[in-house]
């Protein structure tokens, strides 16, 4: 079209100078520039209708566009310019998370970035973007960006994981919810070992080693979450390691109950069946063991693209399908407890947290943090509501336990 490639013609739809010397003057740039803005104008505008959404509306959820740029690059990068457009300042909503929730419930990847969504996805089918040497990544994009923001976030417990809400009046009452059922979903008992992978920043592990009486060991790649449980933990029986969830089995250890909180959503459906090997390999006979994820509707091969980019790099969201096929011939599912909702409200406590204690992290961290945070927390608090994430626990035994009565 135009006489561009396919990349001169993006780089021009967004701004480029460089591309735009394909026109012969000034007025002929000007004229079709004015043609696709308009254009991808009408195309955005015609989707947020469909979610009941206005272009500098009055609504709390309606967007307001500060640079119609905004508008290509949405169509051009998908999510990736969404978000970028959004931390670059070029729109905003007051209701962000329910303008995510609409948004999510009329599938803007039908619309948006098709092209970008559809090659990453191919990448994720073809490679093995969680193999060992690549597993580290998120822990040093995420995990270890800095103690500081996720102190001013978490709560008191310092669980970067779902809450149980029920009747807390608060996260910190809701995620000792949510500690207390994994124990008694796991029938703890004082003296019992725990092999804790993924780990966090050691919560869980201080709660069952101080709460119940057990023995736990960790395993974790993030060196910023294994130095803060260390300290957290400190005098209690737990052991951390700085380690691949895979190394578990070189240790040649078994252990009576065996937890993976926060983690599958690292792992990647190619690793599935090896990751369920590790936790049957590390579980004794007549154990149980305890997933706690995030869930996808459909089974896909990658997550969000700027999700990837600028969060969970080589993330993926497991589905029933892809976990039930790494499960079959080896696993009995004792229970499968799904509590999404809870995850709305969850990410929302963390924003309120987060820009409540701003003040203290701008400095270091600069105004473009926290309009990528805020788009982090508000689209991912969008999905849940729109109900297309789940958070599922998933009790599993080797099938040698007589009975299991499930636990809420």
């Amino acid at each position: 079209m135009l006489g561009t490639t396919k990349q001169e013609l993006t780089n021009f739809l967004i701004g480029s100078a460089e591309s735009g010397r394909k026109y012969k003057n000034a007025r002929q740039r000007a004229i079709h520039f004015e043609y696709f803005q308009a254009a991808a104008n009408r195309k955005v505008a015609r989707f947020l209708s469909q979610a009941d959404i206005q272009i500098n509306g009055t609504r709390p959820w309606d967007i307001q566009v500060y640079d119609p740029r905004m508008y290509q690059r949405a169509l051009s990068f998908g999510s990736i310019g969404v978000g970028e457009s959004y931390m670059d300042g070029w729109w905003d909503v007051e209701a962000l998370d329910e303008f995510f929730t609409r948004v999510h419930r009329v599938n803007p990847y039908d619309t948006f970035g098709t092209w970008v969504t559809g090659l990453l996805a191919l990448k994720g089918r073809i490679f093995n973007r969680q193999k060992p040497s690549d597993a580290a990544e998120v822990a040093r994009t995420h995990y270890d960006l800095g103690n500081d923001v996720y102190e001013a976030m978490l709560g008191k417990r310092m669980q970067y994981t779902c809450a149980y809400w029920g009747d807390a009046p608060n996260l910190d009452s809701a995620q000792e919810n949510k500690l207390h059922l994994i124990a008694r979903k796991l029938y703890l008992k004082p003296g019992m070992t725990i092999l804790d992978l993924g780990g966090g920043f050691g919560g869980l592990a201080q709660f069952l080693a101080g709460e119940y009486g057990c023995q736990v060991v960790s395993y974790n790649l993030s060196q910023e979450q294994v130095r803060y449980g260390r300290q957290m933990c400190r005098g209690l029986p737990v052991r951390f390691e700085q380690r691949d969830y895979r190394e578990a089995v070189a240790e040649n250890q078994q252990f009576d109950r065996v937890t993976a909180i926060g983690l599958c959503e690292h792992i990647g459906y190619k690793n599935y069946p090896e990751f369920l090997q590790v936790m049957r390999h590390c579980l004794k006979d007549g154990g149980i063991c305890l997933m706690h994820t995030i869930g996808s509707n459909q089974s896909v091969t990658t997550t969000d693209a700027w999700i990837d980019k600028y969060i969970f790099p080589n993330g993926v969201i497991p589905s029933i399908a892809h976990l039930g096929q790494a499960m079959e011939n080896g696993w009995v599912v004792e229970d499968w407890h799904n509590f999404g909702p809870d995850y709305d409200r969850t990410l929302m406590a963390w924003w309120d947290n987060f820009n409540r204690n701003w003040p203290t992290l701008r400095a270091k961290y600069g105004d473009c943090f926290y309009r990528m945070w805020r788009f982090y927390l508000m689209s991912c608090a969008g999905r849940f509501r729109a109900r297309q994430l789940q958070l599922w626990q998933v009790v599993l035994s080797k099938g040698d336990i007589a009975r299991y009565e499930p636990v809420r």
